[in-house]
């Protein structure tokens, strides 16, 4: 079933070229028609508790945070965060991708999927194809994943795809943890 309220639409003759694709899933850039699915990720209460407030309580809003996010780091540096779709029935279940921070050493991988999608093995799924796609296209040869504390889950998924923990990191006034991988 495609969900309209979502926002996610499904590949159309329109949209984008998928930058991966797994058995599964099409991994593609975001677009502002997307902003609906992304109001729902940002106000999930994992996403709030271990990635935090985006401030995202409108579609307007979510357009701005698409703006000048994913869409705004596209244009800097190639990549970014990707919608994470469902080839069997169009529905965003998440998003995934490399993103370029600053007091980073490596690009960083984001991932997060709404809680009805949370469990079938899709992070890994997309966490694979975005960072096969970063090493082939861009040459990313390091990559690095901040987690909050306590997010087991994220360290289970983490470990699963060959990251280990390097150290304590403080990022922007908040203690993290900082796993890497080699591609």
């Amino acid at each position: 079933m495609k969900s309209t309220e979502s926002g996610c639409r499904g590949v159309s003759a329109n949209s984008a070229l998928p930058i991966a694709e797994t058995a599964r899933l099409r991994i593609r850039h975001l677009e502002m028609g997307d902003a609906g699915f992304i109001r729902e990720l940002v106000n999930d209460p994992d996403w709030m508790r271990n990635i935090g407030n985006k401030n995202v309580h409108t579609l307007d809003d979510a357009r701005r945070y698409l703006e000048n996010g994913p869409i705004a780091m596209y244009a800097r540096v190639g990549f970014g965060l990707f919608a994470v779709e469902l080839k069997a029935s169009g529905e965003c279940a998440g998003i995934c991708g490399l993103i370029k921070r600053d007091g980073l050493d490596g690009v960083d991988l984001g991932f997060a999927f709404l809680p009805r999608f949370r469990g079938a093995g899709y992070a890994f799924e997309a966490s694979s194809a975005v960072i096969a796609d970063g090493s082939e296209r861009f040459g990313v040869r390091r990559v690095v994943a901040i987690v909050s504390p306590g997010n087991e889950a994220s360290t289970r998924l983490l470990g699963k795809l060959g990251f280990r923990f390097e150290r304590n990191v403080d990022f922007h006034g908040e203690s993290l943890e900082l796993y890497a991988v080699a591609t």
